[in-house]
């Protein structure tokens, strides 16, 4: 078996498990090439005895990897999808970080994690991505989570002319405009009141950010809809963000969003499912009145 592993930066208490990452691949013969910059902080940190083969962009991987584990948070797991795009390496997020909806394996089940990979316990789901297209934006133009037109050096909110299908929506008066694929629904949108959607739904979410007109509410839409967002504002500029990645937009601006002709392959093991996540994360159920 061949992996790859992304990881950043991290806390001092982290190296540990990272130390058990590594050693229980050696143990079970698993071929591991690491990201160049993880791999030199992680020599830097003294975490690694050898020197391993390497990666520094997603032009280095290809079918031959079976999977790419990512190390660290969600933020982790979005920013390997530069590297992964449309190689079809499905990914599994380790959660050395703190909330883990993508990063699901937590940082005291890695050994368990990498037995059932080896043994084949597990599934491959697929994750709907975003496609943009602005005069401003070049390079890598895929989002996993979600696109974001927001405000920017000004407190004014800004106009976001919606358009679905070439069909007038409305004008968003407001902070800004999050659209959210499922995966995303979890992140950014749920924080400004939009709905959870299970990661199989194909549907995306349109979700106002602090709407000035109070009848604007989250918009659930087919996933196949194309949306032309039109950013208008005081200022000369906004911010345009694919998941963590940001750009400065000039005002009057179009933004095109598509659903990708790719989608993103995530590993979920047998022992794991979608709602337990929810369950345990956003603790639904949970009754702490008698603690």
């Amino acid at each position: 078996m061949k992996i790859a592993i992304y990881g950043q930066n991290y806390k001092s208490e982290a190296s540990k498990y990272i130390d058990i990452l590594l050693a229980t691949l050696r143990e079970n013969k698993v071929e591991v090439v690491i990201e160049f910059n993880f791999h030199k902080l992680l020599k830097e940190r003294k975490n690694v005895r050898k020197s391993y083969q390497t990666f520094s962009s997603y032009k280095d991987l290809d079918a031959t990897f079976d999977m790419l584990f990512t190390v660290g948070g969600d933020g982790t797991f979005l920013r390997s999808i530069t590297y992964v795009r449309d190689h079809n390496i499905p990914i599994l997020g380790i959660n050395i970080g703190r909330l883990g909806f993508l990063a699901n394996v937590q940082k005291g089940k890695i050994k368990e994690a990498i037995k059932s990979v080896l043994k084949k316990n597990y599934s491959v789901k697929e994750r709907t991505l975003l496609k943009v297209t602005t005069d401003d934006l070049d390079g890598f133009n895929i989002a996993l989570n979600e696109v974001t037109v927001v405000r920017k050096d000004s407190t004014a909110m800004i106009t976001i002319e919606t358009y679905l299908d070439n069909e007038f929506l409305t004008s968003y008066w407001a902070d800004g405009l999050i659209v959210s694929t499922p995966t995303g629904s979890t992140g950014y949108s749920l924080s400004c009141g939009g709905p959870v959607i299970t990661p199989s739904a194909r549907n995306l979410v349109l979700t106002p950010i602090a709407p000035h007109n109070l009848n604007a509410r989250p918009l659930v839409i087919p996933d196949n809809t194309k949306i032309e967002l039109k950013v208008i504002g005081r200022e000369k500029n906004a911010l345009l963000s694919l998941d963590s990645r940001i750009i400065t937009i000039q005002n009057n601006t179009t933004v095109v969003i598509n659903k990708a002709s790719y989608s993103i392959k995530t590993v979920l093991l047998n022992n794991q499912s979608f709602l337990k996540t929810l369950r345990k994360k956003l603790l639904w159920g949970e009754d702490v009145r008698n603690d």
